[in-house]
């Protein structure tokens, strides 16, 4: 079941150790689900109890240590040997009494490991204040630091199956995305249209299908257009309003994210102008991206255009994507905005979101991208600019 070669899995581990030695890191505790599949091939919808992935400087192999019942998975889906996948009681599952870091911090006693310096994921959604405290508490003599990161920086830079799984994510986002366009009409409701976008983003394409993405279809509509995080209800579209689609194809745990937005019946002059504004600007984005750039100076190209008529935003415009799990798909490390100053590299891959929000209406064109040898490659491929309807099919 590995999606990637044995010998890719060893390159991922070592070039994580280099970084834990740079770190002074000795022992690396990894509770990130995303990066726990990058150096394990770790699979399952168990992120919600607690399970790590530890990483010895000094071991050939990781060391899985997950709820009992999942171990199997562990089995099943990761390249360790079978000693290496070590279950913890299912007593320890939401008791006051146990907690899974005491049965974690009891192993890394046992073999050696209780007094070194030990790094943990402490900005890690999956990583709580009350983990850390019974580590601290069970450890006395270890050395704790902060390395959240640490392996998200290692992934950064894509292999090639990597970037042959995102592209595979990018047409399964332009099957979400042409299921979006052709159910949105007036009459229609909110959730059917992302009963029919999930559709499909998990039946894909004949030759492979797609996994669940890590954030779910957001579909504000009308004057919620002006916020870009909401999702659907079951209210039914009105004629002459706008609905924002922000989805991503997923494959392998990769995704490709796309955004585009519809306009049921003939937008407002306002929002046709800056819906043109806004792809001039993304187009030109997308052109300052090649190796030796920064991120800052893609976002300044963004901002050039924009600022001539007379239009500001202060988020960023884009963010580093590729493997993950909810809630989210972005990286976590390089992002297309002021002050970030991450050179770019052949194979990073990145979700160019250069929106636009208003007081009453908003606009959402977007790419996911990766830096070639030369420039860049847009990964999706669907009309670039706002998506206008009458009441019976798409102008496409």
């Amino acid at each position: 079941m590995l999606p990637f070669s044995l010998q890719e899995y060893k390159d991922r581990l070592e070039k994580t150790k280099a970084s834990m030695a740079e770190q002074g890191i000795e022992v690396l505790l990894i509770t990130n689900p995303a990066n726990m599949n990058y150096l394990s091939g770790y699979d399952g919808w168990s992120f919600y109890v607690d399970q790590m992935l530890i990483v010895i400087i000094d071991e050939d192999q990781p060391i899985w240590i997950g709820r009992k019942m999942d171990a199997k998975a562990a089995e099943v889906t990761t390249w360790l040997y079978k000693d290496n996948i070590i279950a913890y009681p299912e007593d320890h599952i939401h008791n006051d009494l146990k907690h899974p870091m005491d049965f974690i911090a009891k192993i890394l006693t046992q073999i050696g490991q209780s007094k070194r310096n030990v790094g943990v994921e402490m900005g890690s959604y999956y990583f709580s204040a009350l983990a850390f405290e019974k580590l601290k508490t069970n450890l006395p003599n270890a050395r704790f630091s902060d390395v959240t990161l640490l392996v998200n920086y290692v992934r950064l830079i894509k292999s090639d199956k990597e970037i042959e799984y995102m592209k595979r994510a990018a047409n399964i986002a332009g099957i979400g995305m042409q299921a979006a366009v052709e159910s949105i009409q007036e009459g229609n409701r909110e959730c059917d249209v992302a009963a029919n976008i999930y559709s499909g983003l998990i039946s894909g394409t004949p030759e492979y299908g797609g996994d669940y993405p890590s954030i779910v279809p957001l579909l504000p509509a009308g004057k919620n257009t002006s916020t870009p995080h909401l999702t659907w209800t079951d209210r039914k579209y009105s004629n002459n309003e706008m609905v924002i689609i922000e989805l991503a194809g997923c494959h392998r745990r990769y995704h490709s994210p796309l955004a585009r937005t519809v306009s049921i019946g003939q937008p407002a002059s306002k929002a046709l102008d800056t819906s043109k504004i806004l792809v001039e600007g993304l187009n030109a984005a997308l052109d300052a991206v090649r190796p030796g750039a920064t991120c800052e100076e893609v976002e300044v190209a963004w901002n050039t255009v924009i600022s001539k008529h007379g239009i500001s935003k202060d988020s960023r415009i884009g963010y580093s994507i590729g493997l993950n799990y909810p809630p989210d798909w972005g990286e976590h490390t390089a992002s297309l905005r002021k002050g970030d100053h991450t050179i770019l590299q052949p194979n990073m891959t990145f979700h160019l979101i250069p929106a636009l929000w208003f007081e009453d209406y908003g606009i959402e064109i977007t790419e996911s991208f990766r830096v070639t040898e030369t420039g860049c490659e847009v990964l999706t491929d669907f009309q670039r600019d706002l998506i206008v309807k009458d009441h019976l099919q798409a102008i496409i």
